[in-house]
């Protein structure tokens, strides 16, 4: 099964002992958790592989293994990067954490990164962004557009991080349209195109005229061109896959951090720690409208970008209430980033339950 894991350009780059050797460049590896397509979570890092690979040739060697399912053969595959002479090993989905953790304790010499993960080590850093300042922003733009006043949303796992994306998209879009309801499906995977598009497909059959999604491919963007819906694109501008149904997209940009931690090996300078960055640190951009979307519109949102950036605009600040009617922060209050990053609940907006 392994064999079948491993990108052809990966393979190469094992076969000879030479690439361990002390006056080659190091190699720093990349593990994708799906397989690498035109847009999405796994296309984000393949850009910022390729930033990397751009802005350092010739003083690093970069490889990637795309396709390898959270769980043993994360680990069988981080591993595997480490015993072949790998110094730096990107590992960026949530599943991997455990895996980057264990591999880790067996190769103190090897740096790793975890995206999306928040353990750290001596020789492990987390990284990740602020998506959901990204959700918000897309929230207004769905708000404005909406005509039902109900929104669609395709969630993958139900972490914090997924939460996060969820509750900000409502609370952007009732910001404009206080009115507006969000219908949550959840699919307990992050990449299943065919299920991604039957989940869309439901929710258009339930009043929603605009969508937004938490998972790996342009499945749900592909459903709402073919319906004459609007939709959201995440990860990565979908307009080839949706060029009437986008209405903004909110990318991811890894190549800034991917560089300079690099750079950071390169100048034995590299240290473990945590970073979360957003609007401000250019790690998440808003843009990328659609036809449809009135210039006022595109002004609006760039301008409350821009508040976010200043540290004007917080997307969770109160009063806010769970989608039980509960309490969950009073008027005048913004969350810390403790209470963000372990964040349990739907807001007063969202219809649907957190998945078990």
């Amino acid at each position: 099964m392994y064999k079948n894991l491993v990108a052809t350009v990966v393979a190469a780059c094992f076969l000879s002992p030479a690439f361990s050797q002390s006056n080659d460049p190091p190699k720093v590896g990349f593990v994708y958790v799906a397989p690498i397509t035109e847009a999405g979570w796994v296309r984000q890092h393949e850009e910022g592989r390729k930033a990397v690979e751009a802005a350092l040739a010739g003083k690093v060697k970069t490889t990637y293994i795309e396709n390898v399912p959270e769980g043993p053969d994360a680990e069988r595959v981080i591993r595997d990067l480490a015993a072949t002479g790998h110094k730096l090993i990107f590992t960026p989905s949530f599943g991997y954490m455990e895996p980057t953790l264990k591999v880790a304790k067996d190769f103190p010499d090897v740096k790793f990164e975890s995206i999306t993960g928040y353990k750290t080590a001596a020789n492990v850093a987390t990284a990740n962004a602020r998506y959901y300042e990204g959700r918000y922003l897309a929230g207004i733009a769905a708000g404005r557009m909406t005509k039902t006043h109900v929104a669609g949303y395709v969630a993958g796992f139900p972490i914090p991080e997924v939460l996060q994306g969820i509750n900000a998209f409502t609370l952007g879009m009732r910001s404009v349209d206080p009115k507006a309801q969000v219908k949550v499906v959840w699919l307990n995977a992050w990449f299943d195109p065919p299920r991604e598009r039957d989940a869309a497909m439901t929710l258009f059959n339930q009043d929603v005229d605009v969508i937004a999604f938490h998972t790996g491919s342009t499945a749900v963007m592909t459903a709402a061109q073919e319906r004459g819906k609007m939709a959201v694109a995440y990860h990565s501008d979908m307009r080839k896959a949706g060029p009437d149904a986008q209405i903004v997209a909110v990318t991811h940009q890894w190549g800034d951090y991917y560089k300079r931690r690099t750079q950071a090996l390169l100048d034995g300078k590299w240290a473990s720690g945590s970073t979360w960055g957003g609007v401000k640190e250019g790690m998440i951009r808003v843009g990328d409208f659609g036809p449809k979307v009135p210039k006022a519109v595109q002004d609006e949102v760039l301008a409350r970008q821009k508040d976010i950036a200043s540290g004007k605009l917080k997307p969770f600040s109160g009063a806010i209430e769970d989608n039980e009617g509960k309490p969950v922060l009073a008027q005048g209050q913004a969350m810390t980033d403790e209470q963000i990053l372990s964040m349990n609940f739907l807001v007063s907006g969202v219809q649907g339950k957190i998945a078990k």
